[in-house]
């Protein structure tokens, strides 16, 4: 009886604290006035950012309302596959008519998709994701900035930058190289599955659409400070170690970005998520996320969360798929996975 009352006191520990470091994150993604700030001091990054709004906000989505709004009633009015009663009478012979109208309506509009809005997602896609590496980049460089600032500064003496530099330090250029190769291989295999599993759970009976905004969550909340720790130089093996050491909390850091695009379609969805994406990412660059998890495990003393391991699946195919590289491309990329 005893064993169980403590299972349920530490269950109910547990749960507070995954409820508290959610909480955290969702309040770190909420603060977008540092998005304002990094804009202000530089110019490079307002512009950039402001192309990305131009180019996914008003061309993308604003083509879409065009679609939705002027072209289709246009068409079902020139084109229409109903009449009224007196016309159906003139047109009963000619029921063919209407269908003929209906298909042509069908054909226009996936016509206006391939040649329209296929190649704009494609090439809003592609140079969006140039922009959003220039965008993390100008918002990073902004966060060294000496001036002072409301912005909680990225403090480079943090406990993941400092381990990785020691472990670089000691790295020769040519094996460097190797491994940092190595590990942008496996870290874009770890997101490949990953996305693929976020895909999948989503066909589970019940508690699919919960399941994948958990992941989503989490993966919108990992691309955000993949930027950032690419930039400070942290092993891809520290990283995948924080990040689901502090799981509770980058489901709360991603849940924001996913609840602008969960609730409409993939299109709508796709065009949103362009333009909310590189706000969640200067807003993961200008955190203090480390400093922030810190403070609070502090308090708690030596009662942790725990280890959730999120990537466990996508790490498996990975490694699994790693495995028929050449030997020592494999031991070397290898080493580099604390998982």
């Amino acid at each position: 009886m005893e064993v169980s009352k403590r299972s349920i006191v530490a269950m109910r520990t547990k749960l507070k604290q995954a409820s508290l470091l959610w909480v955290l994150g969702f309040g770190q993604a909420c603060c977008l006035h540092r998005v304002v700030i990094l804009c202000v001091r530089s110019r490079k990054l307002l512009i950039r950012t402001g192309q990305c709004f131009l180019l996914n906000g008003f061309i993308f989505l604003g083509s879409l309302f065009v679609l939705k709004s002027v072209v289709i009633p246009s068409l079902e009015w020139i084109l229409p596959d109903q009449c009224s009663e007196n016309s159906c009478q003139e047109l009963s012979l000619f029921g063919g008519i209407l269908k003929f109208y209906s298909s042509l309506r069908a054909g226009l509009i996936q016509l206006f998709y391939i040649f329209w809005f296929y190649p704009l997602y494609v090439f809003s896609f592609v140079l969006s994701s140039i922009w959003y590496n220039d965008i993390a980049k100008l918002g990073f460089d902004a966060m060294r900035d000496p001036e002072p600032s409301s912005v909680e500064p990225s403090k480079q003496s943090d406990t993941l930058t400092l381990e990785n530099k020691g472990q670089t330090e000691r790295l020769s250029g040519l094996l460097r190289l190797v491994i940092v190769i190595g590990e942008q291989v496996y870290s874009i295999l770890l997101l490949i599955f990953f996305f693929l599993e976020v895909s999948a759970v989503g066909f589970i009976p019940f508690v699919g659409k919960a399941l994948n905004f958990l992941l989503l969550s989490w993966m919108y909340a990992y691309y955000c400070f993949e930027y950032k720790w690419n930039f400070s130089e942290v092993s891809l093996g520290n990283r995948l170690i924080f990040f689901e050491s502090n799981w509770a909390f980058f489901a709360g850091f991603g849940s924001p970005c996913v609840l602008g695009i969960f609730f409409v379609s993939p299109l709508v969805s796709n065009g949103i998520m362009a333009i909310l994406f590189p706000l969640f990412v200067l807003a993961a660059t200008g955190s203090s996320a480390e400093q922030v998890i810190s403070n609070q495990k502090r308090k708690w003393g030596s009662s942790e969360l725990g280890r959730l391991p999120v990537f466990f699946t996508a790490n498996s195919l990975s490694l699994w798929v790693l495995s028929f590289m050449p030997e020592e491309s494999q031991e070397r990329t290898q080493d580099k996975k604390v998982l």
